[in-house]
């Protein structure tokens, strides 16, 4: 295998463990780092793009947005509430005054991106 292939693929898993840990954390995007994978497996190791591609859990998230289907309401509420109840417990935890202002400001944007996207009937 090459070293452009190689390190394509390094990416590739990299970006695709983000990924995943961006499923229970609300603060990371999710998509665009599947998308990312998936673009790197093609590049690099065609197996491991389909594999991707037929999860059962994260083919979702690529194929809702290479369909521009949207995402389910059920869903984007979950996200909301997580996020929200994950700031909640991080400046409660640390309890710095500067997370008490950015924390809140970080949780704004992100609730009104979530609730721009195009939600799936």
């Amino acid at each position: 295998m090459s070293v452009k292939k190689t390190l394509m693929m390094s990416m590739g898993f990299l970006s695709l463990g983000v990924g995943i840990v961006g499923v229970a954390l609300p603060v990371l995007p999710t998509t665009p780092f599947l998308l990312l994978s998936v673009f790197l497996f093609s590049g690099s190791n065609e197996k491991f793009s389909k594999l991707l591609l037929k999860n059962k859990t994260l083919a979702s998230y690529v194929e809702n947005y290479k369909n521009k289907t949207g995402v389910p309401a059920g869903v984007k509420i979950r996200a909301v509430a997580f996020l929200w109840a994950t700031l909640a417990a991080s400046m409660l935890i640390f309890q710095k005054e500067y997370l008490f202002v950015l924390l809140p400001l970080v949780g704004a944007g992100v609730t009104a991106h979530i609730a721009l996207i195009k939600t799936k009937k």
